[in-house]
């Protein structure tokens, strides 16, 4: 299954912004944090994180541990560990091939929850 690529992008955000967490931030973004995060071993790539997009998606990610626990798992160990399709599969007993269809299932999950976030939120919205 193909990857959706700004859900794919706002989930490696969202590694950054778990990294940096993770690290020791204490929730004041700094320059040197938010600028200097390697998302390339071989090119050091300047990548900004963009906290409240991040926040959202940790949100989101959560929201697939109950019914979804597998793409949930899936989701962590590959961008939270950082250990990559085959790093997953072997971590999770699973063809490469299969992992990779487990990420591509949860671009298209966590873009539904995107699309049922902001529905709510027009309904809130139209309701005032």
């Amino acid at each position: 299954m193909a990857r959706i690529e700004w859900v794919k992008q706002a989930l490696d955000n969202w590694a950054l912004w778990a990294e940096r967490n993770r690290a020791g931030g204490l929730g004041y973004a700094t320059q040197s944090v938010f600028l200097a995060c390697v998302v390339d071993r071989d090119h050091e790539v300047i990548l900004p994180v963009d906290e409240v997009d991040a926040s959202v998606m940790d949100k989101a990610v959560s929201a697939l541990k109950v019914p979804a626990p597998h793409l949930f798992q899936t989701l962590m160990l590959y961008y939270i560990k950082g250990i990559g399709i085959k790093g997953t599969a072997r971590a999770l007993g699973r063809a490469e091939s299969t992992v990779a269809g487990n990420l591509g299932m949860a671009d298209v999950k966590l873009a539904q929850w995107y699309t049922d976030r902001k529905a709510a939120q027009d309904t809130r919205r139209n309701a005032r």
